[in-house]
């Protein structure tokens, strides 16, 4: 069976910094992204990595504050995120989708983790 597990959320100052983990299962060669939701608003994609790791993306509020990077050998994407501001808390989801290229990488991707939930205090 296929599984992602989210880790790493948390309550943390504004400026601070948090890592979020997706420890996958079942699954090779797939695409990942971070997706997050906070209470009244729409999913949005955050970060995305290719099976690779040699392809990313940011979404523009992500980019110069967050780095995506993954193990493959450890099964495991990371989100490094640094500088945080009170508009990233929300619930963050992984998600993956296998052969598909990052641009591919949407909400419709059929594996998601159960989410992870990031306060960011002012």
């Amino acid at each position: 069976q296929v599984q992602l597990v989210e880790s790493g959320g948390g309550l943390v100052q504004a400026g601070g910094s948090l890592r979020l983990s997706c420890a996958a299962s079942g699954l090779t060669n797939y695409a990942v992204g971070w997706f997050r939701q906070a209470p009244g608003k729409e999913r949005e994609s955050v970060s995305s990595i290719s099976w690779s790791g040699t392809t990313t993306y940011y979404t523009k509020s992500a980019r110069g504050r967050f780095t995506i990077s993954r193990d493959n050998a450890k099964n495991t994407v990371y989100l490094q995120m640094n500088s945080l501001k009170p508009e990233d808390t929300a619930v963050y989801y992984c998600a993956a989708d296998p052969n598909k290229l990052i641009s591919e990488l949407t909400h419709e991707a059929p594996y998601w983790g159960q989410g992870t939930q990031v306060t960011v205090s002012s």
